[in-house]
């Protein structure tokens, strides 16, 4: 049998293995845009458990261990990965309730449980996928289980077909068999099980890699989400911006982007004819600054200390979890990204907004949080992003009202839905009215590929610009201003009423005015609206209605 403090050991050993390996996972996303990659929210998943589990003292038992992992994860749960994980995790915690240590039985019932509810969350499972990885390895369990009871036997034959089940996903995704890469999700629990099996079989807790052995730093994948992550992970500490007035005879930007990407990550610099917008993470500000200067002119500096910046903004998380009293029937709170998106969504009638977005999927505690600081006794919540509607959905479990998610997938169609509220309508109509108005909404985004990818017929290089409609690769352009007006001709139909553009913080005033004069020329019989909405990556995103 396994002791509470084994499965204790083994967890935490689990979530410092997929901590040290989440960029390995990150990398097998085949989507090439950037978002909050399955490794890094697995890992974040996890991790949230840590601090409870390293609390328990070695006369724990295996149902209080197991209920502490599950409460963390489930808080924790980031992307749809992070909350599938979090869901196997819960049925470790029905499998293994009442028990003071954990038998071959036990086991098999709660790797059966967790698939179950794995499935259950998923409103159209995708096999080839982090379910089934887990769904083949739990009957493999319960195979085994004829044959013996020890559970640590188990666990291994459990690793040995995740492993083989995750060989077989490109066979079940056509996807992954172009791309030549096996499933992400389907990896980070196979990582996670195998870490698991090994400190039952008496191996010793994995650490955590530091600063001086981890040979990954953040990427752009997490550009906007370091704040989010724990301190050990923040790579570089000064979060550095700037605009460059450029000098007359100013070499090209890309060798100040070269530059800034020896000396730090997260490299953001967008110019035009006149300035240079420059952001980068450093622990060097100084030597980014004086770079610019060879440039031109440096205007409006700002370095902010982003491990200072976590600590302040953990220790709000634990102050400011408190429920208050609700003072009106409805609520709402909405996810969004960059000022001038949180301006509008404040503007139309949100009591609560939830920083995040494509890479920085914020938490299912994240969203409780909101909730329980909505004065409301119904609270409709807007993901904006099919990435955090799963996250969203476990919130309601936790909260202390009634709690409505709404299947809004992209900001305009959150808009909309906001747009279509009635306060003199019952709960039920509200509801109706709000999901046709987001399915009545068109949605163009225009952002850069992450990474190198063969996806849905476009062979994509690393930094081309991403045209997307309705959250579906449509094509791909070599320049920002072209790939966003081609992109919305084919947004408008013959019935389309208006447009309204928001330009992201790496797009600059005239930029966009200049697509907005163009768009307005093209559909003179339109209402055209340009809106400075400070979105990271997103360089354009585009509505139609």
């Amino acid at each position: 049998m396994i002791k509470g403090s084994v499965l204790r050991d083994a967890i935490i050993s689990a979530a410092n293995s997929i901590s040290n390996q989440k960029k390995s996972v990150d990398e097998l996303n085949v989507f090439p845009v950037p978002d909050g990659d399955t490794g890094t929210n697995m890992a974040m998943t996890i991790r949230n458990a840590l601090p409870e589990l390293q609390n328990l003292d070695d006369n724990v038992d295996a149902a209080t261990v197991a209920k502490v992992a599950a409460s963390g994860l489930l808080r924790g749960a980031r992307g749809n990965s992070g909350v599938i994980l979090s869901l196997i995790f819960r049925g470790f915690s029905k499998g293994f309730k009442g028990c003071e240590e954990v038998t071959a039985e036990n086991l098999v019932e709660a790797l059966d449980l967790g698939v179950k509810g794995a499935y259950k969350s998923v409103m159209k499972p995708t096999e080839g996928t982090i379910l089934t990885v887990a769904r083949e390895s739990a009957e493999r369990a319960a195979e085994v289980l004829r044959s013996t009871n020890d559970p640590v036997v188990i666990m291994d034959e459990v690793c040995d077909q995740a492993e083989k089940t995750l060989a077989q996903t490109p066979k079940l995704l056509p996807a992954l068999a172009k791309a030549g890469v096996v499933d992400a999700g389907g990896k980070g629990l196979l990582i996670i099980f195998c870490a698991m099996r090994d400190v039952f079989k008496g191996g010793e807790i994995l650490a955590t890699q530091t600063e001086e052995t981890k040979k990954t730093t953040v990427t752009v994948d997490d550009f906007a989400s370091v704040v989010g992550k724990y301190d050990t992970e923040i790579t570089y500490t000064y979060c550095t911006e700037m605009l460059v007035t450029k000098k007359k005879g100013a070499a090209d930007a890309s060798k100040l982007r070269a530059y800034l990407e020896m000396i730090g990550d997260c490299v953001v610099v967008v110019e035009d004819d006149e300035i240079i917008k420059v952001h980068v993470h450093t622990n060097n500000p100084g030597k980014a600054i004086e770079k610019a200067l060879e440039f031109g002119h440096i205007n409006l500096p700002k370095i902010e200390n982003m491990k200072l910046q976590h600590k302040a903004q953990q220790k709000a998380v634990k102050q400011e979890m408190v429920s208050v009293k609700p003072e009106k029937p409805y609520g709402f709170v909405a996810v969004a990204a960059g000022n001038g998106i949180e301006a509008l969504f404040k503007d139309i009638g949100a009591d609560c907004i939830v920083r995040g977005g494509q890479t920085m999927n914020p938490s299912t505690e994240d969203i409780l949080q909101a909730i329980m600081q909505c004065p409301a006794e119904t609270v409709f919540v807007l993901p904006n992003n099919k990435n955090i509607i799963m996250a969203a959905e476990q919130a309601v479990k936790l909260a202390d009202r009634k709690v409505c998610v709404l299947q809004s997938r992209t900001i305009p169609q959150g808009m909309s839905a906001m747009l279509a509220f009635d306060p003199d309508a019952d709960f039920k109509q509200n509801r109706s009215e709000m999901t046709a108005a987001i399915e009545r909404v068109s949605t163009g985004q225009i952002t850069f590929a992450a990474r190198d990818s063969d996806y849905e017929g476009h062979s994509i290089k690393k930094g081309e610009i991403l045209c997307l409609e309705n959250g579906k690769l449509s094509f791909v352009d070599k320049d920002v201003a072209k790939g966003a007006y081609k992109l919305t001709k084919k947004l408008v139909k013959g019935d389309s009423s208006f447009i309204t553009i928001l330009y992201g913080a790496d797009v600059t005033e005239s930029a966009a005015e200049a697509l907005k004069d163009q768009i307005s020329a093209k559909f003179s019989n339109l209402d055209v609206n340009l809106i400075n909405g400070g979105q990271p990556v997103y360089y354009y995103i585009i509505s139609v209605e």
